[in-house]
């Protein structure tokens, strides 16, 4: 069972989060993330080991919950003007976000301390709203575009795919290209979603 709080808390409980965080933050760049421990954590945030335990469960789960919230996009999409400039643009940015040391580091932190997925499905989430807002200023624009799951499915997986396994020769250009194919591709019916039929 997940001790980490499903959505953003609010009053002395988001105080909590975020004197929590911003210590896992400090001492992260001050000694490495290896040297860390909940009590050092607790001292710093000026909170009681307990109160770290009571709300994340123990180190990774907390860790988990940091990496989150850094993956969290800062801005929305830029508007280039057209669906396949904002696209490839998003793509790069995901990928130079996602490819750096700091991205990786995040992606693994925020899976390892992870048991019940929930943080995969918030940092999923977060790339789908991006996908999202780019389709939906398309759409706006009178363009023809795919649906969310269709862009996730063809440069989001690939990509973190490569990213965590496969990094050597991860660039740009293939970025763009699978935003040029998800494009390119013939518009199919709805997406199923889960394993059925799997």
């Amino acid at each position: 069972m997940s001790h980490r709080p499903m959505a953003r808390p609010g009053g002395r409980s988001a105080r909590v989060q975020e004197s929590v965080h911003a210590a896992v933050r400090e001492l992260q760049a001050e000694q490495g993330r290896d040297a860390l421990t909940v009590p050092m954590v607790a001292a710093r945030a000026g909170v009681t080991p307990s109160t770290i335990y009571r709300r994340w469960g123990d180190l990774k789960e907390l860790l988990s919950d940091v990496a989150v919230e850094r993956l969290r996009p800062e801005a929305p999409p830029e508007d280039h003007g057209d669906l396949a400039a904002d696209l490839a643009a998003w793509a790069e940015q995901f990928l130079d976000e996602m490819a750096s040391p700091s991205g990786r580091a995040y992606v693994r932190d925020a899976l390892l301390g992870d048991p019940d997925g929930t943080n995969a499905g918030r940092c999923s989430a977060y790339a789908a709203e991006q996908v999202a807002v780019v389709l939906s200023r398309a759409t706006d624009r009178g363009e023809a575009a795919p649906d969310v799951e269709s862009v996730l499915d063809g440069v989001v997986a690939p990509l973190m795919y490569r990213i965590l396994f496969r990094p050597d020769g991860l660039d740009r250009a293939y970025a763009r290209g699978l935003a040029a194919d998800v494009l390119a591709a013939p518009a199919a019916g709805p997406r199923r979603t889960g394993n059925a039929g799997r």
